[in-house]
């Protein structure tokens, strides 16, 4: 298995004296577990749970002390307690409240063990009337690979640093576009990249899309406990795929019969397992994002790769010149989406779109924050004279920055918009969707 770039983050996490509790969240399969795994190997000790196991699971469950309970934990690993780096890893945590509330004292009472958990469904716990302890635990979310790590598990070590420095050289902008290419049509999941990477074969990776979307819908059970929910979810789940990137409405979604308070109350649910995340519009042009939720959000799934197989797109997807041009750029919307995520770690980092509030159908696909400053992004190919929401917003907007996601090489235009407003447009290649802060910071 590859090494995934989240290693860093953790190494970081490890040095930091007092540091606290780690809780890994994310999708299921999205590779947690794996990730623990490999940073485990920098210790001298790995202690590991799974909750999902009734032993590991009643340890928590059984009164017993801290002391009583590392102890009892050594010596299920079969490991001998001494003084040593060790590593702690509970996974599938979100099975036992009584853990959580315990991660507290793992934190107050106990040194010199570094304790990670992780899980998918912790939200599910508020039903339940536990909460993680505050202030005495982290965060990192754990997402689908980047292309960055994409790069590293097909060997492109080289390329790896070179676009993660935002420095690929001109000439080697075709293959990497290729690459990037490949990547769009596969996705991220860890699994499907490492297949890929060890046997460069696209059409052996039809099992492991079916075995993760098998696995997504039979955990339709535990996230809901009504059957009329259970059944929307899985109509989500079945029919869902197609809107990828695209602004929906919760009534009849998919051509259903459901009605928009069950529909949104499902989609909100899938949305905490980080299956999807629905993202709303803005209309103001200056700090702070402020979110519209009572106008229609865009939907956004976990894995272009999931959505190309789910959707039946990947052979439109096969030798394309310009993945704008697939599915009216949609897919192309789902992977900069995709790549803007992977800017950092954090549980809490959501995306935005914008839209005029004055009531046209003018529409920017992206917003991000940066330098105090809301940074309008467009996903698309075509002259500069034809963004007409992007001169809109450029029009309002106290800065003179905006960025537009293509197939082509990197560039700056000066254009000016119809009203006479002066601005840099970024050209940054797909593959920089990812490094987009280390690009306008190299360029400003």
């Amino acid at each position: 298995m590859f090494e995934r770039n989240a290693l860093i983050e953790l190494r970081q996490w490890a040095a930091r004296p007092g540091h606290k509790p780690m809780v890994l969240r994310g999708a299921r399969q999205v590779g947690k577990t794996t990730l623990v795994d490999q940073f485990a190997a920098e210790y001298d000790v790995y202690l590991k749970l799974n909750l999902e196991k009734n032993t590991d699971r009643q340890l928590f469950e059984s009164g017993m002390s801290m002391d009583e309970l590392i102890t009892t934990i050594y010596l299920l690993n079969n490991q001998e307690r001494k003084a040593a780096p060790t590593l702690l890893f509970i996974d599938e945590i979100q099975n036992s409240p009584q853990a959580v509330a315990m991660l507290r004292y793992f934190y107050e009472e106990v040194s010199g063990i570094d304790v990670i958990a992780a899980g998918s469904l912790l939200e599910n716990l508020i039903d339940k009337h536990i909460t993680f302890p505050v202030g005495r635990v982290e965060y990192m979310a754990v997402r689908p690979c980047s292309f960055n790590e994409f790069l590293g598990a097909v060997g492109e070590h080289g390329l790896k640093t070179a676009q993660q420095r935002a420095a690929v050289p001109a000439p080697l902008h075709g293959k990497v576009m290729r690459l990037f290419n490949t990547y769009t049509l596969i996705g991220g999941m860890p699994e499907v990249v490492n297949n890929y990477a060890e046997h460069q074969d696209i059409i052996s990776l039809k099992h492991i899309y079916e075995t993760l979307l098998t696995g997504y819908r039979d955990d339709v059970e535990k996230y809901s406990a009504t059957e009329t929910m259970r059944n929307v979810i899985r109509h989500i789940l079945n029919a869902g795929w197609i809107y990828a990137a695209q602004r929906i409405t919760f009534e009849k979604f998919g051509n259903s019969l459901y009605r928009s308070r069950e529909m949104s109350e499902a989609f909100r649910t899938l949305e905490k397992t980080m299956l999807l995340e629905l993202v709303y519009p803005m209309t103001s042009v200056v700090v702070p994002l402020a979110p519209e939720p009572k106008r229609s959000p865009k939907l956004l799934w976990l894995d272009t790769g999931l959505v190309n197989y789910a959707g039946g797109i990947q052979k439109e997807l096969v030798n394309i010149p310009d993945i704008s041009d697939a599915w009216t750029g949609h897919i192309a919307e789902q992977i900069v989406g995709q790549e803007l995520l992977s800017t950092d770690n954090l549980f809490s980092h959501k995306r935005y779109f914008w839209v005029n509030g004055t009531g046209s159908e003018a529409e920017i696909d992206f917003v991000i924050q940066y330098d105090g400053k809301i940074i309008p992004i467009e996903v698309k190919s075509g002259h500069n004279s034809r963004l007409r929401s992007l001169h809109q917003f450029m029009e309002k907007a106290p800065h003179d920055m905006a960025v537009r996601f293509w197939g082509n090489p990197f560039s700056i235009d000066e254009v000016v918009s119809p009203k006479g407003k002066r601005f840099r447009l970024f050209n940054l290649p797909y593959y920089y969707a990812g490094q987009i802060n280390e690009v306008l910071q190299k360029n400003i």
